[in-house]
């Protein structure tokens, strides 16, 4: 193997390697507990230090550190991303602003702990599988055993190598009641809740596989007032502001000033001129600025230690089996800790109650003590769930003589009868998982749904025809003497455009090209100018420069790239006559031949065939072209 083949099988390996820790370690939630690493860290970081007291962001950061080895920058970000989501950290202090874009006071000077609802339903060491740290000296969660769908909740975002994902959040109540409906075996029907608010289109969203149309609620104060009280996902008071200003500055709406009173909630306020009202000026706030966006959704998350695209369905689904398995094995764990307590309240009381433990008075060899005791339980076997071990044994002998003095039977029997019965309720709810899944579904809505209202309303969105609401404003003329073009210039041809337009310019040596509205611009001398509109009918006489046989041509151009030159007659025809009236009628004047003798032609351009732009012209006489002239009458 060269030195060469070498590096690139090194620069290979080692390319696979970092896109697969991007993908795996970084950038892509998981599945099952709908976190990224980072976040996962800084979460199991807060439980092993909860005690109910509120923690500085910069020592939660620093103790997450021996967890995650990219510095404390992204640990703060992440967690400042995940406290603003609303669902499982507290906050206290200047988090930051998402809806305007104001960042997060220093970790110094904010503090976090996890909420009851994240403390409920996220964690169990005893289902936990752990792995090492980076160093080795530490041991983190592979995955948190969550009981809620933490991935569509809160949605998630993120680009690695060659792939991107981007999940929308969805409510939360909505979410519980349609696992409780897959659990019902009904058919579910799921659309994102921005915690912006809105109003969203979700005709189109496809299950989490197409997209939203989203819009800013913006409410009517007067004919002359508008107020943004909500924005669009993905978007901040900022943006929104300058979204409006760009569209104020190209002539696309007209506003007289703009306001942010935002603080706790958003409000922007929009002044209009005079001549302008509140009902016509809504679609072009929608048209050309951030108050409606479009988004699509891409679900793509690790499953099995791979990348998997699914839908809200599916991955609904999943989070519903393993609640179920999850559950199930809580229940499991509480059945063998309920049996461990019935078998050392029962073998107390009878140790206590039989006197054994007079047996061992007088003696003093350890291993004849554990051996009299061994020996003196064995006619109560069949009162004990199993047979006891020397661990047994040895807590029977660490009982002090003023607890055996002061045993109450009674007691211990109504703790056995307690546990027992709460032993029948386990056995008879791990039969039917099921039914137990829904209840605990429903315990969680019954707590937590006044905290979590929908905020997106759902409402069918029409589609905006922009050219409609453009208005005919833009007034762009051209100076033949100067040959200056645009619209701050003052000239004898005035041609009316939309804000949309592209200008079509025709120049008299036969080429075109097609151009944005200029402010000023030279351009060469030109035959026609008008709107790029893709539907105006050009027609044109023109003369073969080395016969000067007239030809007339009609044609539409339809297609075009901005500033690229394109020629609608070839180099040795001649231009004679254009002009965009299909109606257009002239005489065209030929000079004598030989016997043939001097005449006029009547051109009727409706009765000429429209073909492509670069096609060859109708001939109209094999005599030498001396001029065209438009007919008196079409004058």
């Amino acid at each position: 193997m060269t030195l060469k083949d070498d590096l690139k099988d090194q620069v290979k390996d080692n390319y696979l390697r970092y896109a697969s820790y991007v993908i795996l370690d970084r950038a892509i939630p998981h599945l099952v507990d709908g976190l990224k690493p980072v976040q996962r860290r800084i979460l199991w970081t807060l439980f092993q230090i909860h005690d109910g007291k509120l923690h500085k962001v910069a020592n939660v950061a620093g103790q997450t550190m021996a967890l995650h080895p990219h510095g404390d920058a992204p640990i703060v970000d992440a967690l400042v991303n995940l406290a603003n989501k609303g669902f499982l950290l507290d906050r206290q202090g200047n988090f930051g602003n998402p809806h305007t874009g104001d960042p997060a006071a220093a970790a110094r000077y904010i503090e976090t702990r996890l909420t009851p609802l994240s403390l409920q339903t996220l964690f169990n060491p005893q289902l936990t599988a752990f792995s090492p740290s980076y160093d080795g000296r530490a041991k983190e969660p592979v995955i948190l055993p969550a009981k809620i769908p933490l991935l569509l909740m809160q949605g998630a975002e993120g680009i690695a190598v060659g792939m991107a994902t981007k999940i929308f959040p969805h409510n939360f109540i909505e979410l519980l009641q349609a696992q409780i409906d897959l659990l019902e075996e009904k058919t579910i029907y799921l659309v994102p809740d921005f915690h912006s608010g809105g109003i969203m289109d979700a005709s189109e969203y496809a299950d989490g596989k197409g997209k939203v149309r989203l819009r800013a609620k913006i409410d009517t104060v007067d004919d002359k007032t508008l107020v943004i009280r909500e924005i669009c996902y993905g978007t901040t008071t900022e943006s929104v502001i300058r979204t409006i200003d760009e569209a104020a500055k190209k002539g696309k709406l007209k506003i007289d000033g703009i306001h942010d009173y935002t603080a706790e909630n958003i409000e922007i306020q929009i002044t209009l001129p005079r001549g302008q009202y509140a009902d016509s000026t809504l679609d072009a706030l929608y048209a050309f600025t951030e108050c409606e966006v479009s988004l699509n959704s891409q679900m793509i998350v690790i499953r099995d230690n791979m990348p998997w695209e699914g839908t809200v369905t599916e991955i609904l689904q999943e989070h519903v089996e393993r609640l179920k398995g999850y559950l199930k094995q809580e229940l499991e764990l509480e059945r063998t800790e309920l049996l461990e307590k019935i078998f050392l309240k029962t073998l107390e009381q009878i140790f206590i109650e039989n006197r054994l433990y007079k047996k061992i008075e007088e003696l003093t060899e350890y291993e004849k003590i554990h051996s009299t005791i061994s020996k003196s339980l064995q006619p109560f076997h069949q009162q004990l769930l199993r047979i006891p071990t020397e661990d047994d044994r040895e807590r029977l002998l660490s009982i002090p003589i003023r607890r055996i003095s002061r045993f109450d039977i009674e007691k211990n029997q109504q703790d056995i009868a307690a546990l027992q019965q709460r032993l029948a309720q386990v056995e008879k709810e791990l039969k039917n998982i099921k039914q137990f899944t829904i209840r605990y579904l429903k315990d969680l809505l019954k707590t937590y749904e006044k905290h979590y209202p929908r905020r997106t309303r759902i409402k069918t969105i029409k589609e905006i025809d922009k050219r409609s609401i453009s208005e005919k404003n833009v007034k762009v003329s051209y100076d033949p003497q100067t040959g200056f073009l645009g619209t701050k210039v003052s000239g004898s041809h005035v041609i009316e455009c939309s804000n949309l337009d592209k200008l079509l310019i025709l120049f008299k040596d036969g080429s075109y090209k097609a151009i944005s509205i200029p402010d000023k611009l030279y351009v060469p001398p030109a035959a026609w100018i008008g709107p790029a509109d893709k539907t105006t009918t050009v027609q044109i006489i023109y003369r073969d420069t080395e016969t000067q046989f007239p030809y007339s041509k009609r044609f539409i151009i339809k297609q075009f790239i901005l500033d690229k030159e394109y020629r609608y007659l070839e180099n040795e025809h001649k231009l004679e006559f254009i002009s965009s009236d299909p109606q257009a009628k002239i005489n065209v004047h030929l000079k004598a031949k030989g016997k043939q003798k001097a005449k006029i032609v009547a051109v009727d351009f409706a009765e000429v065939l429209v073909k492509g732009v670069t096609a060859k012209g109708v001939r109209i006489a094999n005599q030498e072209l001396t001029a065209v002239k438009l007919k008196p009458e079409a004058t």
